[in-house]
C-alpha cells in the first residue's frame, strides 16, 4: 500500500490579496513547496484539489453571510481560481475539481477532469494512508480530511501547513478530527487576512 499527500484549495482566491482571502494561505502555499523539495521521497502519491465555481446556486451571496454563503471565488477561467503561485505543483499527479454548481466543501465530493473521483483515484493508486494540507483548516481542510477518515483512510492533518479563518471554527475543526480519529501534528496558522 502507499501514502498521499492530498493539497487541499490552495488557490489565489483563498490567498493574502484574494476575494475569500485566509491569512497564512500565501504561507501554506510556500510551507507546502518547501516540504516536497525536502522531502521529495515522503509521499508516493501528491493531488490537489481545487474549488471550481461556474455558478453555485446561493452559495455565493448578495451579501454573503460568511456560513453558508461567501463573496464570489475561485470562479472558473478567473486568476482567483488558479494554484498560488508560491505552490510548487510539478508534483501534483491529478486535481479534483469541486463546486461547479453547488457548493462543495470536500475534496471528496470533486472529480478530475476524466470524472474520477478523488477516493477511487486513490484506490485504484493503492493509497491507504493521506495527509491533508490547505486552506482553510476550518472549512474545507476539514471536510477533505473527515471524508477521507469516512472512506477508510488513515488521515493525518498537518496543521503547520493549513490556515484557519478563525480560532472557534477551527477549535471545532480539531475537535471533529480527533472525533473521527483523525491524527493531526503541529498547530494551524490562524492570522488576519
Amino acid at each position: 500500500m502507499s501514502n498521499a499527500l492530498i493539497i487541499v484549495d490552495v488557490q489565489n482566491d483563498f490567498c493574502e490579496g484574494g476575494s475569500l482571502a485566509v491569512g497564512g494561505g500565501a504561507g501554506v502555499a510556500a510551507g507546502v513547496t518547501r516540504l516536497l523539495a525536502a522531502e521529495p521521497d515522503r509521499w508516493d502519491h501528491v493531488v490537489a484539489t481545487k474549488d471550481y465555481h461556474v455558478d453555485p446556486g446561493a452559495h455565493f451571496g448578495y451579501p454573503p453571510d460568511y456560513v453558508d454563503s461567501w463573496p464570489r471565488h475561485c470562479v472558473v477561467g478567473t486568476p482567483g481560481s488558479e494554484f498560488h503561485p508560491d505552490l510548487a505543483t510539478d508534483r501534483i499527479e491529478a486535481i479534483f475539481h469541486k463546486g461547479e454548481h453547488a457548493a462543495a466543501y470536500s475534496g471528496f465530493e470533486g472529480h478530475a477532469d476524466d470524472g474520477e473521483c478523488l477516493a477511487d483515484w486513490l484506490r485504484r493508486h493503492g493509497v491507504d494512508r493521506v495527509d491533508v494540507v490547505g486552506i482553510a483548516t476550518d472549512h474545507c481542510v476539514r471536510a477533505t480530511a473527515l471524508d477521507a477518515a469516512r472512506e477508510g483512510f488513515a488521515t493525518t492533518v498537518l496543521l503547520d501547513l493549513t490556515a484557519g479563518v478563525a480560532p472557534d471554527t477551527t477549535d471545532v475543526a480539531l475537535r471533529a478530527f480527533e472525533g473521527a480519529g483523525v491524527t493531526m501534528r503541529g498547530e494551524p496558522v490562524i492570522r488576519a487576512a
